[in-house]
């Protein structure tokens, strides 16, 4: 059951990065000079926090799958996930910062 929660935030995260994604193309071309791309900062930061969300479970839980040795370790895939939360969010609030010009 957790693995499949892990799975489901990570999966989550990538559809509201690609929702971000295309929202902030969208806005680009709609929003009023001056205006803030703050629905795709929202959705930004939700995937960073859905990203934090699953590699917390997976943090807490690694041992239920694997016994604890000498020899185990997280892995490339659990150090990217880590390196991905605050990269979502810091791009998430600069998002929500900035303002579209001419």
């Amino acid at each position: 059951e957790w693995l499949q929660s892990v799975q489901a935030m990570m999966i989550l995260s990538i559809i509201f990065s690609v929702l971000s994604l295309f929202l902030f193309f969208c806005q680009l071309f709609t929003l009023t000079k001056g205006g803030r791309f703050y629905i795709t900062g929202i959705f930004q930061i939700l995937a960073g926090l859905c990203v934090m969300s699953g590699a917390a479970i997976f943090t807490v839980r690694h041992t239920d799958w694997h016994q604890a040795s000498e020899n185990t370790s997280y892995g490339f895939a659990y150090i990217l996930a880590w390196l991905a939360f605050p990269l979502a969010l810091a791009s998430g609030i600069i998002y929500v910062i900035l303002r579209k010009r001419e």
